[in-house]
Order: structure tokens, then sequence, then C-alpha cells
């Protein structure tokens, strides 16, 4: 069931529904072609479908990849018609050709489509490959023109809700992840609840996730005509991902540390227990800062922002105050300092 609620979004049903409808119109214009490229109609579709992608400047750049892909290919079949008649030594080595060809830097989709278009011009032209390759390409053109125009025309689509959906879960599980460490610096170790140490990795994909949403969002405006009507400030999504990617990391580090600390014997550092309570103040007024960012009023996230500030402050006072043992390397400082620098990050703008 999961397979096909990923199969049948919206989004999937709109690149269905025009990916269907740019290869019904080039089949209806194919037949239109000049000379021999009318008897060649159904690589009109293909071409269509092949430059049909989920963003604007995806279609057009994919289509004329493949379009050059084709015309290398097209012309590596020819350079074979000319040296020698085909045989299968002769194939093998220039499809092997076409496979080194396919390794050229910024080819992209084109790449497949160089032996696969010398191939077809040896088996499927026959004794009329100059025909064949003419209406191949045009075809192929055809189709390609067809699906870029149906994507910029037919409700070109723009990620953005993908992407400041994903920044605020990102945000949510962050924080998150802070108040559950919080909670188990206050309860018996070893605490009951130990979900969150397990999650770093899950943290780790889930900011790769948000870079590749934020990521399509940019490339879904380019070269889309309803960017005007939908404007948004893609830099700053960027600003906020890297922030996020920074906090990321020091949670990801915190979380290895506390582990350390609570279930490896052998950790070479502690967290004394008279540090736990103001770690765990420090770790959930952080924790709550980051689980409402941006979705408040901007006075809200100052107060809570303040509230991170002075529990890491009081924090770092309290273990500043602790008599030092000797022999024993404290984790605290380790914590306070990721817990200060992912205040740095997200610092609210005055």
């Amino acid at each position: 069931m999961k397979g096909l609620a990923v199969a049948f979004t919206l989004q999937r049903l709109q690149l269905a529904a025009k990916a269907a409808l740019a290869a019904g119109l080039a089949f209806f214009i194919a037949p239109y072609m000049p000379g021999t490229a009318a008897e060649y109609p159904y690589y009109a579709p293909l071409g269509a479908l092949v430059s049909m992608y989920h963003n604007v400047a995806g279609s057009v750049r994919q289509g004329l990849q493949t379009l050059v892909g084709l015309a290398i290919g097209i012309g590596l079949a020819f350079l074979l018609v000319n040296v020698t008649d085909p045989s299968p030594v002769s194939v093998a080595v220039f499809m092997g050709i076409g496979v080194l060809l396919a390794g050229l830097p910024r080819l992209g989709s084109g790449r497949d489509w160089i032996p696969t278009a010398a191939l077809l011009v040896l088996l499927v032209g026959g004794s009329n490959p100059d025909g064949f390759s003419f209406g191949y390409l045009i075809q192929m053109g055809v189709g390609v023109a067809v699906g870029i125009a149906v994507n910029f025309l037919v409700f070109p689509p723009l990620h953005f809700n993908a992407a400041a959906a994903s920044l605020d879960e990102l945000r949510l599980a962050l924080g998150t992840q802070l108040a559950d460490m919080g909670a188990a610096l206050k309860e018996k170790w070893p605490p009951e609840h130990d979900d969150w140490s397990r999650r770093s990795d899950e943290l780790a994909t889930a900011a790769r996730t948000v870079r590749h949403l934020v990521q399509e969002a940019d490339a879904s405006r380019r070269a889309n005509p309803r960017r005007r009507l939908h404007p948004r400030d893609v830099d700053l999504d960027y600003r906020n991902l890297r922030e996020l990617e920074r906090v990321t990391f020091h949670i990801q580090d915190m979380t290895e540390v506390l582990s350390d600390v609570i279930w490896q014997d052998e950790a070479p550092y502690t967290v004394p227990f008279q540090d736990s309570g103001p770690l765990a103040d420090a770790m959930s007024a952080t924790g709550e800062l980051l689980r409402s960012f941006h979705t408040e009023d901007p006075e809200s996230e100052h107060r809570k922002f303040t509230a991170a500030e002075t529990a890491v402050e009081a924090c770092m006072a309290a273990t500043a105050e602790r008599d030092p043992d000797e022999g024993t390397v404290t984790a605290s400082e380790s914590i306070l300092l990721s817990l200060h620098r992912i205040l740095r990050a997200v610092r609210p703008a005055p």
C-alpha cells in the first residue's frame, strides 16, 4: 500500500497526465513531418516521454541531452556503414565505442541513447539508413519539443511547499531529539526511554532529504512562468538549510557523547550528577526553541531564544563553579559547546 501511495501522489498523477497529453499531441503531429520522417510517427511519442520531467528546466535539459546523444549515435552508425558491412564483430566494436562515448561529460540522460541510436539505425534502418536516421531524429525532436511545451504551458510544477514542509519537519525532529536527551538526563540511569540514542542516522538522512527537496524547489522555479505568481525566497531556504545542517551535526555529536556516557562503561568521560539538572534544562529549552522556530511570531521566537540562551549560560556557570574531579574528564563542556553553537546557528534576526 505504501508503494501505491508513492506512485499515486498528486505530483505523479499530474506528470502522468501531462506525459499522456504530450505523447498524444506528438503522435497527432508526427504524420505531417516532411519526407521520410512521416513514415516513423511512433518515435514522436517516445521523444515526448523522454523529455517529460518534474520541472521545466529538467525537461529542457533532458530533452536536449537526448537529442545530442541520438545525433552522436546516428553518426556512429553512419561511420560503421561507411567503413565496413555490419557483422557481429563490427557491431560489437562499435557498440563498445558507443558505450565509451557515453562517458563524455555533461551528456546526462543523453549518454544512454548513443549506443541505442546506433544499434537502431543498423538494425531497423536496414537498406535505408539515411531515411530512417532522418525520420528518427526529426520525430524524436518533434516529441521533445512537444513535451517541453506541454510541461511549460500546462501547470508547470513548483515544489516550494515540499521544501518548506521538510525544513519545518527537520526543525521539529531536531527539537524533539534535544528534548528527549534532556528528559534522559533527569531519569534514573540507564533511562527507560532510549529511542533518542538510535536516531543519529535518521537525522542525517532527514537532513539529506531536506537538501534534495530545497534543490528541487530551486530547480522547479527555473524557466517556470508560475514563479511570478508564487514568489518565494529560495535563497532564504538555502540559508535555513545550512543552519539546520550545522545543528544536525552538533546534535549528532551530543547524541553520541551522551550515549557513550550512559551505556559505555569504558567511556573516558562522564557527566557529573550535579550537572545533569542544568544540562537537561538547557537541552529542553533549546529543543523547545527549535520545535517552535519559524512557526510563531517574532516576539515569541525571541522570548524562547532568550530562555534557551539563559538556560545554557546558567549551566555554564554551574559547571564552572563545580570542583573538578581529578582524573575525570567531563562531557558537560562538550555538550554545552554544542548547545552554544546551535544557538549561534539559529539566532533570530534582530
